[in-house]
């Protein structure tokens, strides 16, 4: 197996591209990783393959075959290229599919590409497409939405454990309170306890506070097997039932459990040693379920890494250090890329006004549904 390393990457603001296609934000993206590599490496590194990672566009953007649409755009023609769909987990299955090329020694150098736009379409065209993600036979048919089943694992949560909904608060707050110095993050504005508790409901008990936006955007990494600053310690990726009626703990996380669990061992580390956490907080549940499967509170305390300002760039465990899903934005088939991509900044020390001090272990977890398929990976300061 041979070591794996992250060259360059690539970040395009997230938000609304009215002006741009898939295609044009995707080579943006891969354009300013091959400039990073460039800048890194002294020079350009020839990719034999590209992933590209990509949720909604069959449905909303009528494209599907991605990964050959922007390898013949970026000017790639002939590299080998797919296209990988894991819903919110895509950026980060694809990221591990190209890690897979490069270990095994088939690949020297990846390119990975997360892309997705999803303001050119609005209102229930977009509900309905990204309900896709759950089952579809026994919960989309039924009306029922990602933001509705975080709902009912809210509402799980805040029974199960005797809580009021403000536990979740800081979640929101710390994401919006690290994207004012993220130049690449959709909202930038602060928010209070008072503006959380006035928001109006999603998905009772979610409120329009609780959701990540979605957005469009695209991000890109090299992976190489030549020796960079940053390397991929672990990479691991699992699964747990599709819908969520079918889990006999809801509030277990499974998935994360077992991703985290795989790609600890596989880099010989324990959640101790994580400098920081890029969790996937397309809803604040999240993050209490995700800090807790990953090891880093015990079932049911989550939130209190959050209430007790455990969360913070200078605290026990950083997390949301861009301004997460919430407050950077969430282009679903893009987001996990943005993640590792903003962990690798973290531990090259380069993440300007968003630096976590001492950086030097970083941990990115995406997440497909509602905890259906979930993509942890490990980054270290080589």
């Amino acid at each position: 197996m041979s070591e794996v390393y992250i060259a360059g990457v690539g970040i395009t603001p997230a938000g609304e591209h009215w002006e741009r296609s898939l295609r044009e934000l995707a080579f943006a993206a891969l354009e300013a990783a091959a400039n990073d590599t460039e800048r890194l490496l002294g020079g350009r590194a020839p990719a034999e393959a590209l992933f590209a990672a990509n949720a909604l566009a069959g449905q909303l953007s009528g494209q599907a075959h991605l990964g050959v649409l922007i390898a013949d755009f970026a000017g790639l023609r002939g590299i080998e290229a797919v296209n990988v769909e894991a819903a919110g987990a895509s950026g980060g299955a694809a990221i591990r599919q190209a890690y897979i090329a490069v270990a095994s020694g088939q690949v020297e150098t990846a390119l990975v590409v997360g892309v997705e736009k999803t303001t050119d379409t609005i209102g229930g065209r977009v509900n309905a497409a990204t309900a896709t993600a759950g089952d579809s036979d026994f919960e989309s048919v039924q009306g029922a939405t990602p933001a509705a089943l975080a709902g009912l694992l809210m509402q799980r949560y805040l029974h199960t454990y005797g809580l009021e909904h403000d536990v979740f608060a800081d979640f929101a707050i710390n994401a919006h309170a690290n994207a004012k110095a993220n130049p690449n993050a959709m909202f930038r504005n602060t928010i209070t306890r008072d503006a959380y508790a006035r928001a109006g409901a999603v998905a009772d008990p979610i409120s329009m506070m609780d959701v990540a936006p979605e957005c469009d955007g695209a991000a890109a990494i090299v992976l190489t097997s030549r020796p960079t600053a940053v390397r991929v310690v672990a990479s691991a990726q699992a699964t747990d039932t599709l819908a969520l009626h079918d889990r006999p703990d809801l509030l277990g996380f499974d998935a994360a459990q077992l991703s985290a669990g795989r790609a600890y061992k596989t880099a010989n580390l324990g959640p101790d040693e994580i400098d920081l956490f890029e969790l996937f907080d397309a809803y604040t549940v999240f993050a209490a379920l995700s800090l807790e499967a990953a090891g880093f509170a015990e079932r049911g305390q989550g939130w209190r890494l959050a209430v007790e300002g455990q969360i913070g760039r200078d605290r026990r465990i950083p997390i949301q250090t861009f301004g997460g899903l919430k407050a950077r934005g969430n282009p679903i088939g893009a987001t996990g890329v943005y993640q590792v991509a903003e962990v690798a900044l973290q531990v090259r020390g380069e993440a300007g006004a968003s630096q976590v001090p001492n950086a030097r272990v970083g941990m990115a977890q995406c997440i497909g549904g509602i905890g259906a398929n979930i993509v942890t990976h490990i980054l270290q300061t080589a």
